[in-house]
């Protein structure tokens, strides 16, 4: 008798196909999955998924290419095509109730009524007992989010991912604000420090500040949190160099604030945002579940707007928080549409209506899951000892390179750094771990130090 098909198997194998809008083969769709299906049984899968209309199959024999289907259910969402064929566009898959709000923000301005905010939308969220998010939905994204190999320290993942996850977040995050720069660009700003040529500086400074904000939540893991001391260390470094007012970054707005291309208007009274944004971090550290927790923060941070500026990329980062401490996935945003992130938002401006931004967030979850998986298996497992120093190497790299140490210089350096900080028994791996690092050392990889190509070029010649 034949294993009966799980939906969650199918569903898995539904995601994977959507994310080739222009259609995937066998062997593309079995590389994307994050186990090992025998081939039989792929094919067994799809030709289910086929017979159910969920999916249709252009081609024959092994030139077969299956696509989604017009209109397919995956649990309790509806997955249309990626085209929006009503709009001529790209956009998410979305819920029955998303599709209304679409079409609701999407009306003139004119005809939408002004709102300021509610301050009972907060009010009537109760942690841990109201859900925005599924129970099913949550299941779904902790099977997907939950990387292979039981229990590990918080960060390790992020760690893991590190060098990937700080381009995709920092461009997709970016890119969502209107920012023109290309993935390769972005690369080349955050590996050598170079600017694209004809892009305004400000598009360049907000990349390079996603930089700060994510190394400073991946390698300061443990001391971080949903709290005042996070968010507004995180605002300081997103909005750096940015605001008119220097002073305005990391500090609550005491000022009034719109937003373009919406009729909402947010709160002005300082007492009351204060009040609001420590209530939101409150009721955010209550609840247990880290997908809910996120998605509570993603709605109501940008609501409140408790900043002069930056309210949604300080939204966007945070939301990862709960992510690397419980050693999830991250949510990098890749993929996602600007016009269906903004849809989302503004139904919570001006409906207090989660339905569509819980849709593109739900997705970008299951994209970016998608993603790293492929990328985790392709790293291979990490050296625990790396892990454990990662701090105190870096450390050591960038003060030899900072002080222009030659080569004897830094051997000796090191040796007392070693002796100061490091127990006997892992003295000498740390310490052919830091000159085995300053002597691979190459234009293509300074960026992990956070090191200018002038300043290492410079360093270089000493060390030769």
């Amino acid at each position: 008798m034949p294993k009966r098909i799980s939906q969650d198997e199918l569903d898995k194998v539904l995601l994977v196909v959507a994310s080739f809008p222009e259609g995937a083969g066998l062997g593309e769709i079995s590389g994307a999955l994050d186990n090992n299906v025998p081939r039989r049984t792929l094919q067994r899968w799809l030709a289910r998924l086929v017979e159910q209309k969920k999916l249709a199959v252009g081609g024959q024999a092994r030139a077969s290419r299956y696509r989604l289907a017009k209109c397919i259910g995956i649990g309790t969402a509806v997955l249309p095509a990626l085209k929006g064929e009503a709009y001529g566009e790209s956009y998410v898959p979305f819920s029955p109730e998303g599709g209304e709000l679409k079409q609701m923000v999407r009306q003139p301005i004119h005809n939408r009524r002004p709102v300021g905010y509610k301050r009972d939308f907060l009010d009537s969220y109760y942690p841990n007992t109201t859900f925005y998010l599924s129970e099913d939905v949550r299941r779904r994204l902790a099977e997907l989010g939950r990387p292979p190999g039981g229990e590990q320290p918080a960060g390790t993942y992020a760690l893991k991912i590190f060098n990937r996850l700080l381009i995709d977040l920092s461009w997709n995050s970016s890119r969502l604000e209107g920012n023109t720069y290309s993935i390769l660009e972005t690369e080349r700003l955050l590996e050598f420090g170079e600017e694209a040529l004809g892009k305004n500086a400000r598009e360049a400074q907000m990349i390079l500040n996603h930089r700060a904000a994510i190394e400073f939540l991946v390698e300061q893991t443990p001391d971080t949190g949903l709290n005042r001391y996070t968010i507004c260390n995180l605002h300081a470094l997103l909005s750096d160099n940015l605001l008119v007012d220097p002073q305005a970054c990391g500090r609550l707005r005491s000022i009034p604030v719109g937003i373009g291309g919406t009729v909402y208007h947010p709160l002005e009274i300082p007492q009351l945002i204060h009040e609001c944004f420590l209530q939101i971090l409150a009721m955010a550290s209550e609840i247990n579940d880290p997908f809910e927790q996120a998605f509570f923060v993603l709605v109501h941070l940008p609501y409140l707007q408790p900043f002069e500026d930056v309210n949604k990329r300080v939204s966007r980062l945070s939301i990862n928080i709960p992510m690397i401490r419980e050693n999830l996935c991250p949510l990098s945003f890749v993929d996602v549409p600007e016009q269906a992130y903004i849809d989302g938002i503004v139904a919570v401006y001006e409906l207090n209506r989660i339905d569509l931004l819980r849709d593109v967030f739900v997705w970008a979850y299951q994209r970016s899951c998608l993603r790293y998986s492929a990328v985790q298996q392709s790293l291979g497992e990490p050296d625990p000892f790396r892990m454990r120093y990662r701090r105190e190497i870096m450390d050591s790299v960038t003060t030899v390179i900072r002080e222009g140490f030659d080569k004897r210089e830094a051997a000796g350096w090191i040796a007392r750094k070693a002796k100061q900080e490091i127990g006997a028994d892992d003295r000498a791996r740390f310490i052919e771990i830091v000159e085995t690092e300053l002597g691979s050392l190459h234009e293509g990889n300074i960026a992990r130090y956070r090191l200018l190509p002038e300043k290492f070029i410079s360093w270089k010649e000493s060390w030769r």
